[in-house]
C-alpha cells in the first residue's frame, strides 16, 4: 500500500510538472476563456439586465396643440430617451440617425385632428442599414402600440384586454445574461482543458516513453489516476477563477447546489478528458492533435449553447446541438450553479447520462486504439 502511494505521488508530481509545461493547456483552459468572458461580458453584460431603452430624436416642424400633446405622452414612455430633450429640425435629426447617435427619429403630426386632410400622421424614420435590428423593431413596436392606444382613446373606447407578463423558472432563481455567459464559459473552459490537456500523451508516444513506461514495474493504472487528479485540480482552478471574475468584476449571480455541482463536475471532467484521450490515440503529432481538438472545440463552442440558447438556432441545426456532449455539460452546470435544482430534475440526470455515455465511448475507443496499434507501432 505504501509502495503504491509513493508511486502515485511521484506520478502525480510528474503529471503536474508536465501540465505546467504545456502552454497550449494553459492558454485554451485558462487565458482563452478569461479573454472571451471579458469581451462578452462587456458587450452583453452592461445593460442586459436593465429595462429596454432607445435614444430617439423628435421632429416637430409645425408645432400645434396635437403635436404638443403627443410630445408630452412620448416623454412619459420610459423606453424612449429623447436626444437633447426637445424637438429638433429634420436635418439635424437625420444627421444624428445616420451617425448612429439615435436609434430612430419620430416626426410629430403637422396638422391638428380636426383638419380635413385626414388622420394625423406620426412618422417613424429609421436608418435603412439598421432597419431589421432588434432596437429598430422594438421602437417600431412601441410606437405602433402608442398609436393604437391613441386611436382607442380618440374613439372613446375603453380598454377590454390588458397584457400581464410573468416569468417562470425550473429552479428558485432566474438566469440573467451575465449568469448565462459565465456558466457557459466555465463549461467551455473545463471541456477545453480536457480536450487539449492530453497533448503530452502524443509526445510521450512519439518519443517511445509510453512503451518504456509499460515495461517498467510502474502501474499504468496509477499513472492514469495521477493524470486524472491533475485534470481535476486544473478544472477546480478554472471554476474558481472564472466564478470570481464573473461575480466580482461583472456582477453575475451564482446559487450553487454543491451536490449537483459535484456530480456534473466529476462526469464532465472525466468525459472531456476521455475525448482528449481519444484524440491522442489517433494523432501521431502535436500539430494533428491540436487541429482535431480545435475543430471539436469550435464546433461545440457555437452549437452547444455557450453564448446563446440552443432554442434560438435554426430548427434544422438543433439536432446537432442535442448530440454534442458540451450541450448537456453546460445545461448541468447551469442547473447546479444558477437554478440550484439540478439533482431533483429528471432532465439533469438525462443530460448526465448522455455526457457519461460520451466519456465511456471515447475512453473505450481510445483504449482499443492504444492497445491495437498506437503503442505497438511506436519504437
Amino acid at each position: 500500500m505504501n509502495r503504491s502511494m509513493k508511486q502515485f505521488s511521484k506520478m502525480f508530481a510528474a503529471q503536474l510538472k508536465m501540465t505546467f509545461r504545456e502552454k497550449q493547456t494553459w492558454f485554451w483552459g485558462i487565458f482563452f476563456p478569461v479573454i472571451l468572458m471579458v469581451v462578452f461580458m462587456l458587450i452583453f453584460g452592461g445593460s442586459s439586465d436593465n429595462a429596454f431603452e432607445a435614444k430617439v430624436a423628435i421632429v416637430d416642424e409645425a408645432a400645434n396643440p396635437a403635436s404638443a400633446a403627443i410630445l408630452e405622452q412620448l416623454r412619459a414612455v420610459d423606453a424612449f430617451e429623447i436626444e437633447s430633450g426637445e424637438p429638433v429640425s429634420r436635418e439635424q435629426a437625420e444627421e444624428w440617425l445616420l451617425d448612429g447617435d439615435v436609434a430612430a427619429v419620430i416626426a410629430l403630426p403637422a396638422a391638428s385632428a380636426d383638419s380635413a386632410a385626414g388622420p394625423m400622421r406620426l412618422e417613424l424614420i429609421v436608418d435603412k442599414e439598421n432597419e431589421q435590428s432588434v432596437t429598430t423593431q422594438a421602437v417600431a413596436g412601441i410606437l405602433g402600440q402608442f398609436v393604437t392606444m391613441g386611436n382607442l382613446a380618440a374613439a372613446g373606447a375603453a380598454p377590454v384586454y390588458e397584457l400581464s407578463v410573468e416569468s417562470v423558472t425550473r429552479g428558485s432563481n432566474e438566469l440573467t445574461v451575465k449568469d448565462f455567459i459565465l456558466t457557459g464559459l466555465i463549461a467551455m473552459s473545463i471541456a477545453q482543458g480536457g480536450m487539449f490537456g492530453m497533448v503530452d500523451m502524443v509526445e510521450m508516444r512519439r518519443k517511445g516513453l509510453l512503451k518504456r513506461l509499460r515495461m517498467t514495474p510502474a502501474k499504468m493504472g496509477l499513472y492514469g489516476l495521477g493524470d486524472m487528479t491533475v485534470r481535476m485540480l486544473f478544472a477546480v482552478v478554472q471554476i474558481i477563477l472564472l466564478s470570481l471574475i464573473g461575480v466580482f468584476a461583472f456582477g453575475a449571480s451564482l446559487y450553487i447546489d454543491p451536490l449537483s455541482l459535484f456530480v456534473v463536475f466529476l462526469v464532465g471532467v472525466l468525459s472531456f478528458t476521455a475525448m482528449g484521450y481519444l484524440f491522442s490515440s489517433v494523432c501521431k503529432t502535436m500539430e494533428a492533435y491540436m487541429a482535431v481538438a480545435n475543430i471539436a472545440s469550435f464546433l461545440m463552442m457555437f452549437l452547444a449553447g455557450i453564448f446563446f440558447p440552443v432554442e434560438t438556432m435554426p430548427e434544422w441545426l438543433r439536432p446537432v446541438s442535442h448530440v454534442l456532449p458540451l450541450t448537456y455539460f453546460v445545461d448541468g452546470l447551469r442547473d447546479a450553479m444558477v437554478y440550484a435544482s439540478g439533482i431533483v430534475s429528471g432532465t439533469f440526470w438525462l443530460g448526465i447520462g448522455i455526457l457519461a455515455l460520451w466519456g465511456v465511448v471515447c475512453f473505450g475507443l481510445g483504449s482499443l486504439l492504444y492497445k491495437s496499434k498506437s503503442i505497438a507501432a511506436t519504437r
